[in-house]
């Protein structure tokens, strides 16, 4: 996570802009990560993807989560439009529902930790965003220590 945080940074942001929320989210998820091994291996995975959502709102691709895109409700939020980037209820998604990324719990409820798949739907939900439009306008892939870090996450899924 550590690894793959940097290269993001290192690879998307402009140099020498000041990105203050974006230096308090990175401040935060390392010292989560650096506090303790066991405890970043378990539980890591949710700042993880919360900081990579703060990343795309730093470079103006942040995800809009509050509200359906389609009906305007707030209840019942279940995939995001992977075109606008804004979340869809149950009820909005319609016939488009196939079309839509999952929206896991934990980002919708702070309150909710979320499991493997759920981490597995984030970082997919992410990645779909950052590779659209933080490396693929400039047509790079996502940095390679990005993509080992869902593969990673797989195999543990698989393994367990």
């Amino acid at each position: 996570m550590v690894q793959s945080a940097c290269t993001l940074l290192e690879t998307t942001l402009p140099e020498r802009e000041p990105c203050l929320p974006l230096f308090a989210a990175s401040v935060r998820l390392l010292s989560f990560l650096g506090y303790d091994a066991a405890v970043a291996e378990r539980e890591g995975m949710p700042h993880y993807i919360l900081w990579e959502a703060e990343l795309l709102r730093t470079l103006g691709f942040g995800l809009d989560l509050q509200a359906c895109a389609v009906t305007g409700c707030v209840d019942n939020l279940a995939y995001v439009s992977p075109r606008s980037g804004r979340a869809v209820s149950e009820e909005g998604a319609g016939a488009w529902k196939d079309r839509l990324l999952p929206l896991p719990a934990f980002l919708r409820d702070a309150q909710a930790e979320g499991d493997i798949k759920d981490w597995q739907q984030g970082l997919a939900l992410t990645g779909y965003f950052l590779e659209r439009h933080a490396f693929g306008q400039r047509h790079h892939p996502l940095p390679a220590a990005r993509t080992r870090l869902a593969q990673r996450l797989a195999q543990s899924d698989e393994a367990g």
